[in-house]
């Protein structure tokens, strides 16, 4: 089945065919390292991983670009209030971010640049815009581009500059010569230092010293790394306005081809609200991993579709350790049973039809996860059995398929993630339980025999007799 996914510009799901047959370049709008990520940050880096993970899994080389945005008017102003040099700020939260990123299982990018070393290149483009007639100076230092010389602005959202509200995406010069801007939607290429910045924080271009503006950097970056012209830009839905549709004008102004596809990760919400630091109601990774297991974080994360609204309630980690504990629970029997898979066989092996072609439609990882619990499904019955051959068929499909998703139990990067003291004492427990079940129907104690599987069923274990004896397993 031909690999199909939506394309924001088009609104529609359309064929994916790469640009270079069997290479799909995708740059994705990283972080701007001012603070601690929460998980509306991640989702989008979460998302982006298993398509990563998925158009690998279907032979084409992946050339992913995750940038970082380690200059700008956020950065400057929470790293002043810190007392902190500005560099040094970046360079602290975008180890807090790679921290996160690495927790949840999020496979290192490709190239991660930061901005600050694409400055040429950004200037190279801002001259390549003027002479165009694309862009214009009001002074020292700020450099403005024409929406109203680029015929296509808005072309994106499907908006028109004329619609706008005058406050609607608009920014202020940071010199003294704002009120010569053309129009309030023109952007900032290069702004000019603000009074107290310091001098460290901008860079002399042939318009004046300043610093670069956010929508310019990323243009620039994905120039350098993927070429004029590649396959898929990314990021979270809030970035496609402003943000992504002047990428899109700058780029396409300058004579590029830039992105020919946009896919965009809806936001994670709290009672409907999206989650952000400005609303007080933002979740850090750091702090939900104190609570849950980091595949459980990455799991809820991951579950629901990219383009729909993840709620995050307060049983949305609940649930997801559920599953989490059901599907490891199943991994680490049929592993004791039929001895452990290596990762080769797994990473080599056929993934169901069903399942492919759940992620083939737009990486539709709900449908994925039904084929997933199919299977678990199939892998207890086996084990219940006594089919051995079975066990191992169904161990070896259920992590092909989870490692997809990034959620393979037997990966060593979960190793850590499972205290071993737990599991043992639970094993202990429950078959001391079988134990004195199994006395009881040696001697015809049907009440008691009912009684102890009715308490382990209302703790969450179910029974499974076999002519080995009982197993048990999470229900």
């Amino acid at each position: 089945m031909t690999i199909r996914l939506f394309d924001t510009a088009t609104r529609e799901v359309r064929d994916f065919n790469p640009i270079t047959p069997g290479e799909v370049g995708i740059y994705l709008c990283g972080a701007t390292v001012q603070a601690p990520p929460h998980v509306g940050h991640l989702r989008p880096a979460v998302a982006f991983d298993v398509l990563r993970r998925w158009l690998t899994r279907r032979g084409l080389k992946v050339t992913l670009i995750r940038n970082v945005t380690d200059i700008d008017d956020k950065v400057l102003a929470k790293s002043a209030a810190a007392g902190r040099e500005w560099w040094a700020h970046a360079a602290l939260y975008e180890r807090v971010f790679t921290e996160a990123y690495d927790a949840l299982g999020v496979l290192p990018p490709t190239y991660e640049p930061r901005a600050t070393g694409s400055v040429p290149e950004m200037v190279a483009l801002m001259e390549r815009l003027v002479d165009k007639g694309h862009a214009y100076g009001t002074g020292e230092g700020n450099v403005w581009f024409d929406v109203r010389s680029w015929p296509a602005y808005g072309e994106l959202t499907r908006q028109k500059v004329e619609d706008l509200s005058p406050e609607e995406g608009a920014e202020v010069a940071t010199g003294s010569a704002s009120d010569a801007k053309k129009n309030p939607h023109d952007f900032a290429l290069w702004k000019a230092p603000k009074p107290g910045e310091p001098e460290s924080a901008s860079w002399e271009t042939p318009y004046g010293r300043g610093r670069p503006g956010w929508h310019l950097e990323c243009s620039a970056m994905a120039r350098r790394y993927l070429g004029e012209t590649f396959d898929i830009h990314g990021g979270g839905l809030d970035l496609r306005f402003p943000h992504h549709e002047n990428e899109q004008a700058q780029s396409r102004a300058a004579g590029y081809g830039f992105a020919q596809r946009w896919m965009h990760v809806a936001w994670v919400t709290q009672s409907g609200v999206k989650m952000s630091k400005s609303l007080g109601n933002g979740l850090l990774v750091s702090e939900l991993l104190k609570e849950a297991p980091a595949p459980v974080v990455r799991y809820a994360l991951a579950a629901v579709q990219y383009r729909s609204m993840l709620e995050w309630s307060p049983d949305t980690l609940d649930e997801a350790r559920t599953t989490w504990e059901r599907l490891s629970g199943f991994v680490a029997r049929a592993s004791e049973r039929v001895g452990d898979v290596p990762a080769e066989e797994v990473a080599k092996a056929e993934v169901p039809d069903a399942f492919a072609a759940a992620l083939d439609d737009d990486l539709n990882v709900p449908q994925a996860l039904a084929v997933v619990h199919e299977h678990l499904r199939a892998g207890n019955t086996a084990l219940a059995s006594g089919t051995d051959a079975t066990v191992r068929s169904e161990l070896v499909t259920l992590r092909a398929m989870l490692d997809v998703l990034g959620l393979d139990p037997a990966d060593p990067q979960w190793a850590a993630s499972t205290d071993d003291r737990y599991a043992a004492a639970l094993d202990g427990l429950v078959t001391a339980e079988l134990k004195a079940r199994a006395e009881a129907r040696a001697a015809k104690d049907w009440a008691t025999s009912d009684a102890i599987r009715d308490r382990l069923a209302a703790a969450g274990i179910e029974v499974q007799d076999s002519a080995d004896g009982a197993r048990w397993a999470l229900s």
